[in-house]
């Protein structure tokens, strides 16, 4: 099976792991705070917490931004449903802004008119959590100047985008946003097995993220609350926290892909031009960038519709199951869950996404895939369009 996506493991990942294993270090020590740093020089950051998960990450960033019962959180529905969960988990209620049907990511055109409708009805969100959906920045410049006119906060839910850029300043920079949150699953760019990272150029944000990451303990003397003079007390539950923090074994993993950041990227951009090149002619929509952004190319989404190209989504999305390549779909639009449904959302909320969930297939895109293994995705992809 060709999968759409996995990690590349070499021997130096396994020994910078083997190096911990042999170390004093196996829970969060040195390595999580070298780790840390090195994704802030990289993505020009003042800070960087490293996290279990990106899904832990986004449910701290939107604590650290003070979100409560009756708050108001707008995301994509297209991605994965952790960007709408981290809302919930903090008792605030979720909305969905449908997306830009040649980016597929955020629509500001859709995004301006619910502020506005919003407003009137005073419904305005407390939050937006833009997507950068397969590795591409959203519109991030247009969302900013709303966030300044409609006084919503930015949490940009960058998971599929390390190593993407925005107007030539790299995705995590929090130029336009409060709040950065990258994931390091294993299908994503880099891998820490399981992990995320939460950047800001907040210094008190930053320290809520880490306070919030453990247990809501604090050792910073300075922020205790009161002491007797006759206990001793090396630190203090100020908060109700999480256990969300990454550990060394992780961070260590971390730490050598991400001197591999740039190579996989770019093996990324080959494999998409390659795509580009030989599906160009059959009728299939191929994924559009604009002109002032970078992709990550975590994904390489394809559309395909028996009007345009006469065969529809399940024929080809099966025919190549069948072939042993394990293509994708992303996303089934969040509040088509049966979660969401109970919340009160119905099929059809969002136009574009929904078209966007009939049409779309996410082909094998990885650092490690072999042109030979490529060559058979498209040679399988013609021979379908032939019949």
């Amino acid at each position: 099976m060709i999968p759409y996506g996995r990690q590349e493991i070499c021997r130096d990942d396994i020994r910078s792991v083997t190096r911990i294993l042999n170390s004093d270090w196996l829970t969060q020590g040195p390595n999580v705070q070298k780790f840390e740093d090195l994704v802030a020089e990289n993505v020009g950051s003042n800070f960087a917490i490293a996290c279990n998960s990106a899904t832990s990450a986004l449910h701290l960033a939107c604590k650290s931004l003070n979100l409560k019962k009756g708050d108001i959180v707008w995301t994509s529905p297209n991605s994965f449903v952790a960007s709408a969960n981290a809302a919930i988990y903090c008792d605030a209620k979720v909305d969905f802004v449908d997306i830009d049907p040649r980016t597929y990511n955020l629509s500001i055109e859709k995004l301006e008119q619910k502020l506005i409708y919003s407003k009137k009805n005073n419904c305005l969100p407390k939050i937006i959590i833009p997507v950068h959906f397969a590795g591409q920045s959203c519109d991030m410049k247009s969302i900013y100047k709303l966030s300044k006119k409609y006084k919503f906060k930015i949490i940009e839910d960058a998971s599929h985008a390390i190593g993407g850029s925005y107007e030539n300043q790299k995705v995590g920079s929090c130029k336009y946003s409060s709040i950065t949150v990258f994931s390091f699953h294993p299908v994503k760019i880099i891998t820490t097995a399981e992990g995320g990272i939460a950047t800001t150029n907040n210094r008190k944000i930053a320290e809520r993220l880490i306070r919030y990451r453990s247990h809501g303990i604090t050792r910073d003397k300075k922020s205790f609350r009161k002491v007797y003079k006759d206990e001793i007390w090396n630190y203090q539950q100020v908060d109700l926290g999480f256990n969300y923090r990454m550990n060394d074994i992780q961070a260590a993993l971390g730490i050598s892909q991400l001197q591999k950041l740039e190579k996989f990227i770019n093996k990324r951009h080959q494999i998409a031009n390659i795509y580009n090149s030989e599906l160009s002619t059959l009728g299939i929509c191929l994924p559009s960038q604009n002109i002032n952004t970078n992709s990550s190319y975590h994904l390489y989404p394809i559309r395909v519709s028996k009007k345009k190209g006469g065969i529809n989504q399940r024929k080809l999305f099966d025919y190549l199951r069948g072939n042993n390549i394990g293509v994708n779909l992303h996303y089934i639009p969040i509040y088509r869950h049966p979660y969401f449904r109970e919340l009160g959302f119905n099929k059809g909320y969002c136009e574009e996404a929904e078209k966007h969930f009939k049409e779309v297939i996410s082909l094998p895109i990885y650092s490690g895939l072999r042109k030979r293994e490529q060559k058979f995705v498209i040679d399988s992809i013609k021979a379908m369009y032939k019949k």
